[in-house]
C-alpha cells in the first residue's frame, strides 16, 4: 500500500495494491500491521456500508464527545470525499483536502478524530464504506454547513446537491460545537 500524507497532517490518502487479472481484481483493504508501520496505529469498532444516488451529498459529520477516525473507501460507484480540520487549536482550523474516491481507482482515505466528513455521490450510484475507530453516538452526532463560504469547498456541483435535513440545517463552522 502506498500511504500519502495530505495537506491536513493526520489525514492519509492511501492506495492499495491491486492485483488484477482477467478474472478480477485482489486487494488488501486493512492489514494493522502495515497500517501501524505507517504511523496508522487505530483499531476499528464498527464498519458502515451506504447506497447514495447522483448528487447525494452526506456531511460534513462528526462525534463530539466520542470523536471517530474513519477509514473510508467506494467499493461502486465514485464520490467526491472531504475532510476539513475542526479543531480550534489547530493552524489547520476550517481548511478542507477533498479527492475522488472509486471503484475504479480504489482510493481510501483516513480521516483522523478532529475532522469532519463528507461525500458527494459523482456517479449514478456509489457504495461508501468506513471502518470506524469510535461506535456511532446519535447523542453526540455533529455536523457543519456543506457550503460554508468560511470553509469554501470546491464541490463538483451541477446542480444544488440532495440533502438530509439535519445536513440542510447543519451550523456553520463559526457556530458548532468544533474541538478545542
Amino acid at each position: 500500500m502506498k500511504f500519502t500524507e495530505t495537506a491536513l497532517p493526520g489525514v492519509v490518502l492511501i492506495e492499495p495494491k491491486v492485483f488484477g487479472d482477467d478474472r478480477g481484481f485482489f486487494l488488501e483493504s486493512w492489514n494493522r500491521r502495515v497500517f501501524a508501520e505507517n504511523n496508522l496505529d487505530v483499531a476499528f469498532v464498527q464498519d458502515n456500508h451506504s447506497r447514495s444516488a447522483k448528487g447525494v451529498l452526506r456531511g460534513l459529520h462528526y462525534q463530539r464527545v466520542t470523536p471517530q477516525g474513519k477509514l473510508v473507501r467506494v467499493t461502486a460507484g465514485a464520490v467526491f470525499d472531504v475532510a476539513v480540520d475542526i479543531r480550534r487549536s489547530s493552524p489547520h482550523f476550517g481548511r478542507w483536502v477533498g479527492y475522488e474516491l472509486s471503484d475504479t481507482n480504489k482510493r481510501m482515505l483516513y480521516v483522523p478524530p478532529g475532522f469532519a466528513h463528507g461525500f458527494m455521490v459523482v456517479s449514478e450510484t456509489a457504495d461508501f464504506l468506513y471502518k470506524c475507530t469510535a461506535l456511532y453516538d446519535a447523542a453526540n452526532d455533529c455536523g457543519v454547513r456543506w457550503d460554508d463560504p468560511a470553509i469554501g469547498i470546491d464541490w463538483p456541483l451541477s446542480e444544488h446537491p440532495q440533502l438530509s435535513a439535519k445536513d440542510a440545517a447543519a451550523p456553520f463552522l463559526a457556530d458548532a460545537e468544533a474541538f478545542a
